[in-house]
């Protein structure tokens, strides 16, 4: 299935041909090609007033996951019965966090392709 990689932020440049390929590689890893899933790049003002409204923490956060499905346990894989719900749902990445934190001699696109794998193996969890 698919993956949406959209970037609605313009504090840090992304390259987002090697970001897609990373998150493929990791979604192929992680044996999840056949779900659909979204990645969005947001700035810290918007993950900020994501972070509130979701979790009533008003700071900015990496990554905010938002599982399609409801009631599936961390590590487990959601068993969809119809072709529309194959989708694992929406992860936010705070592009400007996440660089701000990398400024320690880290990647950072390994740290935004890691970021989102951590979500998908605990559905709803922030990193």
């Amino acid at each position: 299935m698919s993956l949406v990689l959209r970037n609605l932020q313009r504090a840090v440049p992304i390259r987002r041909a090697p970001l897609r390929k990373k998150l493929e590689i990791v979604r192929s890893i992680l044996g999840v090609q056949k779900f659909d899933l979204a990645v969005i790049c947001v700035d810290n003002k918007s993950i900020q007033h994501i972070n509130k409204i979701y979790r009533e923490k008003n700071l900015p956060t990496d990554v905010l996951s938002f599982p399609f499905h409801e009631n599936v346990k961390a590590g487990e894989l959601p068993q969809p019965d119809f072709p529309d719900d194959y989708n694992l749902g929406d992860i936010f990445l705070g592009v400007e966090y996440i660089f701000q934190q990398c400024k320690r001699n880290e990647d950072y696109y390994d740290v935004l392709t890691t970021a989102p794998a951590l979500s998908l193996g605990d559905p709803g969890a922030s990193v």
